[in-house]
């Protein structure tokens, strides 16, 4: 390896749709103390990674954990240009981590509402229609990403928890992972690279004393893990999950997205996560958790 390639930054590309939280995942990049360009033209990349590296020396004693770049529609004729901007950083040894930021539509349409801001795309015609156009045209770049984080049912404060997890360190991890529980009746993570069910549990909703709990309560947990198939259906899943974070490993997938549901989100599943994520942990993975509906009523 070059002396160049060795002194090239870490490189993050944050792209999406437009309100999913680009601009609030950039801001605690910053908070964190990357170098964050917004709207950057996709023939700025290479040049950027060039100009980084040049700066950087290896006697450096402080420097910005890499550079992030939000690259995205707003850059209009400019955009179609990323993929050949990825294909060229990749050759160059730069090895850029895609992040994408996504929502459902419906949550999408009232989001650019709310900010009473046109949308990029959306002319003279209908937000939803923008949304999908915009769809169309970043297809190609999600099914590419390292990262998507589907931000449809986080709130800003649990999105930069999320973000934050995944990008604490000053050097990323051979593997990360975010357990997250959910409730279904409030829908399905669309990030999720696992998706399981705690719905075959008793249900400490039903118990009088527990209602008001939830599952990060020692009764909660402990009633949990008490009932038959608990300790089983983690064992045989932390055991299956092995082989799978190896190969993840060997294919350079840095960041895994584990979602346990049960019907609120609230008893089961947040109680199962916490579990799972301190048996993992002990496998060497760097384990943050994410109880993305416990605050809804």
């Amino acid at each position: 390896m070059s002396q160049d390639q060795t002194q090239q930054p870490q490189l993050v590309i944050v792209t999406g749709m437009s309100s999913a939280g680009r601009s609030t995942t950039a801001n605690v990049l910053e908070d964190l103390g990357w170098y964050v360009v917004d709207n950057l033209p996709p023939q700025m990349l290479n040049p950027l990674v060039q100009l980084a590296s040049r700066e950087r020396t290896p006697d450096d004693e402080v420097h910005a954990p890499g550079l992030a770049a939000v690259v995205d529609v707003r850059s209009r004729s400019f955009f179609q240009a990323l993929q050949d901007a990825l294909f060229e950083l990749r050759t160059s040894g730069a090895a850029p981590r895609v992040v994408f930021l996504d929502a459902a539509d419906d949550v999408l349409v009232r989001r650019q509402e709310s900010v009473r801001r046109p949308h990029p795309l959306q002319g003279n015609g209908r937000i939803l229609d923008a949304i999908h156009r915009e769809r169309e045209m970043l297809e190609f770049v999600r099914e590419r990403a390292d990262v998507v984080i589907d931000t449809s049912g986080l709130n800003v404060t649990q999105l930069k928890t999320k973000v934050s997890q995944i990008f604490e360190a000053s050097e990323l991890p051979r593997l990360r992972a975010t357990v997250m529980s959910f409730g279904f009746k409030y829908g399905l993570p669309l990030d999720a690279d696992f998706v399981l069910d705690m719905r075959f549990l008793p249900n400490p909703y039903w118990v009088d004393d527990l209602r008001p709990l939830n599952g990060n309560d020692a009764g909660v947990s402990q009633y949990v893990m008490a009932q038959d198939g608990a300790s089983v259906f983690l064992d045989r899943f932390v055991s299956s999950l092995e082989p799978v974070l190896v190969g993840y490993e060997n294919e350079s997938k840095r960041y895994v997205t584990i979602a346990l549901g049960c019907t609120g989100g609230k008893h089961r599943s947040v109680a199962m996560v916490n579990a799972l994520a301190e048996r993992l942990a002990e496998l060497g993975v760097q384990v943050g958790t994410l109880h993305r509906d416990l605050g809804r009523e």
